[in-house]
């Protein structure tokens, strides 16, 4: 049997008493996994899928090639990995519970919110500590767009629209992350303050990038892109959106290892919308649980995208919150630790009930 073998988590549960069977736990704490599908792909086509209860997977080993079946053994640890918290500053990043990241653009052409900060970092500032108050675990503060055709901004700009935020941010005590792929901005950031690199080009489009992160021993969240150019939405397509996208975002996660970052610092992020057609978009996010076969804590950002436009008789972007609150929704309930949304008193909210259906799930008599 050829190809490469994919352990994906198929049957969720809000509760580890729901099946009689064994679960793992899946990501966040309040997400289990009692079925596993282990599938094998060949040039990005489905060639075998067998469907296993948790309790049976060592068994269903035994059915594969040698080389197969450790690549399975690897998935499933990282499947049911729990992650350490990260202290950062004078805050604690847990991975046991869905975090909600603000998103806090200061630039005049973010496709979503440009122009509502530029030049005024007080108003900027502001509007992080609006977030915090509102329940936000991070902000990530970026000061280049990456929509699609943005021009590349000047890093000297970039550094005037990031720094003078985050020094404000970093007095309050909060956990900040700066959105950026250039190393010199990076350097800036986390010296006035940030705590996390959020890079969408996954430290490649600065030759620098990698080192800085090395050297500053920082979380990083790496994403993917198909292109790591200028242009992060530019790419060949891809054979099967799923495979490739984790393939990739395996062996980004190897190199950076390698060159001295340390595994329980990197987070992943699958890119929604990033050089991704909808079929694709919807094809990552219903294969999301996937992701955690990486051994990473995963950060999902699809914030009033172009999608939900495409799925709601294209709404504007100022009227997508209904499919952003569904997305990171649907992404907490796949146990992504971090969503990354524009609008956070809304997904706190949401985040908040949805964490009180769980924790009643545990107790619910007649499930013990």
């Amino acid at each position: 049997m050829s190809g490469k073998v994919y352990v994906r988590p198929v049957g969720l549960a809000e509760s580890p008493q729901t099946f009689a069977g064994a679960t793992i736990r899946l990501g966040s704490s309040l997400v289990w996994c009692h079925l596993l599908a282990i599938e094998t792909y060949d040039a990005g086509r489905l060639t075998a899928r067998r469907i296993v209860p948790v309790d049976g997977f060592v068994d269903a080993l035994e059915t594969l090639p040698d080389d197969q079946a450790e690549r399975a053994r690897v998935q499933f640890a990282n499947l049911s990995r729990q992650h350490a918290p990260l202290a950062l500053g004078e805050r604690m990043l847990r991975f046991d519970q869905p975090q909600v990241m603000g998103i806090l653009n200061v630039t005049p052409d973010s496709f979503s919110d440009g122009g509502r900060f530029t030049d005024d970092p007080a108003s900027a500032a502001d509007a992080g500590f609006a977030m915090l108050t509102a329940g936000a675990s991070l902000i990530d503060i970026g000061g280049e767009s990456t929509r699609p055709d943005a021009p590349v901004v000047w890093e000297g700009d970039e550094i005037a629209r990031v720094v003078p935020a985050i020094s404000a941010l970093a007095h309050s005590g909060a956990i900040l992350s700066v959105d950026t792929r250039k190393a010199s901005v990076m350097e800036a950031a986390l010296e006035a303050g940030a705590h996390i690199v959020n890079d969408v080009s996954a430290l490649l489009f600065d030759s620098r990038a990698l080192d800085v992160v090395a050297q500053a021993g920082c979380p990083v969240v790496l994403m993917h892109a198909p292109s790591q150019g200028q242009n992060p939405h530019t790419g060949p397509g891809y054979g099967n959106v799923v495979t490739d996208v984790f393939d990739w975002l395996e062996a980004r996660i190897a190199a950076v290892i390698a060159a001295g970052v340390a595994r329980d610092r990197i987070m992943i992020d699958p890119g929604i919308g990033f050089g991704k057609c909808l079929a694709d978009n919807l094809a990552l996010i219903n294969a999301l649980p996937l992701f955690h076969a990486l051994g990473q804590p995963i950060l999902f950002g699809a914030s009033r995208k172009r999608m939900i436009g495409a799925l709601s008789n294209e709404a504007p972007v100022d009227a997508r919150l209904g499919g952003s609150l569904a997305l990171a929704l649907s992404a907490i309930g796949a146990g992504a630790q971090i969503v990354r949304v524009h609008d956070v008193p809304e997904t706190v909210q949401a985040a908040r009930v949805w964490r009180g259906l769980r924790d009643a799930a545990l107790t619910m008599p007649g499930l013990g």
